[in-house]
């Protein structure tokens, strides 16, 4: 079982977390922020009856003297009387995750959303819930859309949140994305180990299933690339610096080391060390499709002609990724080939069709082309898909 230290407490990521639950049911003990917390809501459930009102202040009792079962019982005859009754759902769902009975808190998490559609904390909870449950697809979009929507003034859920988030997007090889989320949780000065692994691992392209054994020597060299990566998240660029560095020296032909260290200088606003890495990493391994999309992105900022054959590359050695092809579409478009550009950003629209940038570089190639009608047609989805800045699908690899 692998635990998660999250500031100064410790807390399994697949077992529930009773000092999280048990201080976040303290400090909502009434409503959740944002949506429960209004009249509104309660108003427009059923007058209250006598057996209700007895019901619930029993199960808050129970709750609040740690008698779990009898808690559990009473929130469901109460809920049974008034099942628009927002706080009951809540507290049962935190219950029964309490009580590692992640499918009825899920169940109950459901049928809370409906009564607090823009809360983001219910959404988390369920998220969690879903995680436990192996339902990493759905957990995965209910976590993302409460980080989005924002939730409860608590660090801990806020630590968890994004670690298990991070933790979903390495087993979807979600790697970029999966970076920024590790990345963000060391800016905030969490640097536990499991923190270090799940960076290192999005950096190297592993997925938690291809890590090494925890207690193995090769656990310890991701650990010290995840600490390097976390000091140039921090942006303490030369202490990363030395610590790359001794990493290299040492083991010169670790997969995609020289991709990290590359990765590190374009933080550092270095390009041509940044290059020099990435493309060390080719030597290493001729067939880098990475290390290509790197050195690309990294050209494309200043020289989008020195860019393009890296993305050819990168498309000709992987033709099913969809992310080279959208990188490629920008570069031909940047480089005034609008006529190459489309069919590859074409196949991105397919690949990451709620993001908004795909569909302003393809609306600015369909115009160029003379294609009016479907210039307008990207045009107005990206100014659809700009309003609605959902977090799901972004182009990235």
């Amino acid at each position: 079982m692998v635990c998660l230290t999250l500031s100064s407490k410790k807390s399994c990521d697949l077992e529930p977390r009773r000092s999280l639950l048990w201080l976040f049911i303290a400090l909502t003990l009434l409503f959740l922020p944002g949506t429960l917390g209004t009249p509104g809501l309660l108003a427009q459930t059923q007058a209250p009856g006598p057996n209700f009102d007895v019901l619930a202040k029993r199960a808050a009792e129970a709750r609040e003297a740690n008698r779990l079962d009898e808690a559990v019982s009473l929130y469901a005859k109460a809920l049974a009387l008034r099942p628009r009754w927002a706080e009951g759902w809540w507290s049962l769902g935190t219950l029964e995750y309490d009580r590692n009975n992640y499918t009825a808190a899920a169940r109950a998490f459901h049928q809370l959303l409906p009564l607090a559609p823009k809360d983001g904390t219910a959404r988390v909870m369920l998220g969690l819930c879903e995680f436990e449950l192996g339902q990493d697809a759905p957990a995965l979009k209910h976590l993302q859309e409460g980080r989005a929507l924002g939730i409860a003034n608590n660090q801990q859920l806020h630590e968890v949140m994004l670690y298990h988030e991070g933790i979903l997007l390495l087993r979807s090889s979600t790697f970029k994305m999966a970076q920024n989320t590790f990345s963000t949780l060391c800016k905030e000065g969490n640097q536990s180990e499991q923190v270090l692994t799940g960076l290192a691992l999005a950096i190297l392209r592993i997925t938690p299933q291809q890590g090494p054994p925890e207690s193995s020597a090769q656990a310890g060299v991701v650990r010290r690339i995840g600490h390097a990566a976390c000091l140039t998240a921090q942006r303490k660029f030369d202490q990363a610096k030395q610590e790359y560095s001794d990493l290299t020296n040492e083991y010169p032909d670790y997969p995609n080391l020289h991709n990290a260290f590359g990765m590190h200088f374009v933080e550092a606003n270095d390009t041509s060390a940044a290059v020099e890495q990435f493309k060390q990493e080719i030597q290493r391994d001729p067939e880098n499709v990475a290390a290509r999309l790197e050195i690309a992105v990294a050209l494309y900022k200043v020289d989008s002609q020195a860019a393009l054959p890296y993305a050819e590359e990168a498309v000709t050695l992987n033709p099913r990724l969809p992310f080279p092809h959208y990188l490629l579409g920008l570069i031909y478009l940047d480089t005034d080939n609008y006529l190459k550009a489309i069919p590859e950003l074409e196949i991105a629209e397919k690949a990451f069709p709620n993001d908004a940038r795909v569909f302003f570089a393809l609306g600015s190639a369909y115009s160029r082309a003379g294609r009016k009608q479907d210039a307008e047609r990207a045009r107005t989805t990206f100014e659809r898909l700009k309003k609605e800045s959902g977090p799901d699908s972004s182009a990235s690899y």
